[in-house]
């Protein structure tokens, strides 16, 4: 947060500062970009409280200077990313997909997960893209074609952290999982519900037989 803040005070000398109070309710290091969406929390802020528009360049170009998934966090939403993060799609205006995150309280640290596949920062994995689910597309439609995707850092986590795999296989237990997922380069897992009850019975019973991890029951937009 303070580095954002520093990059912004110095394409925008004369910027009115302040104190900034985080309540921290994710697991750290967790691969939800709990970090970057502080950043661009604390930009927002800046933003509104010096009269930016959301669109001024300048605080755009503060976000990339602080992080790679900085900039997509300025506006919260679904969207489709490329390059390092920096490539960012317009909002895919998808419903709200219920979800349980999962988190086993192991620390996978992201230079470590790409070593371990061999694949440079950055660089491509040679598999092609993972389709989109495409704009407006229908909750069922979504998790339809999020079923036929895949993160590329999943196996190398789970070699590093085998607690990963015992999220992955608990979520894909649970009743009425229909897409179980890595998020980022982990250790949270997620796996996406047709409905709310679903997911938050789902999160009751996770939460029931793994009373040491982290667990929650939310709707991602």
């Amino acid at each position: 947060m303070l580095r954002a803040a520093r990059e912004l005070v110095d394409r925008a000398p004369g910027l009115r500062l302040g104190r900034f109070h985080l309540r921290k309710t994710l697991p750290v290091a967790a691969g939800l970009g709990g970090g970057s969406s502080d950043a661009a929390a604390a930009l927002r802020a800046l933003a509104h409280a010096n009269g930016l528009a959301a669109d001024d360049p300048r605080l755009w170009a503060a976000a990339r200077a602080t992080g790679a998934d900085v900039p997509v966090c300025l506006d919260p939403r679904a969207r489709t990313m490329g390059g390092i993060g920096d490539k960012v799609g317009p909002r895919l205006g998808l419903p709200p997909l219920f979800a349980v995150l999962a988190n086993p309280g192991v620390a996978v640290a992201t230079p470590a997960v790409f070593a371990r596949i061999g694949l440079a920062a950055g660089a491509s994995s040679g598999r092609g893209a993972s389709p989109s689910p495409g704009f407006g597309a229908e909750r069922t439609t979504a998790m339809k074609i999020m079923k036929e995707g895949r993160n590329d850092m999943q196996d190398g986590a789970c070699a590093l952290a085998p607690a990963i795999a015992e999220v992955l296989d608990a979520l894909a237990r649970v009743r009425g999982a229909a897409v179980v997922r890595m998020s980022g380069s982990g250790a949270t897992c997620f796996a996406l519900f047709e409905d709310r009850r679903a997911a938050a019975l789902a999160g009751q019973a996770i939460s029931r037989d793994h009373p040491g991890w982290w667990v929650k029951a939310t709707a991602l937009r």
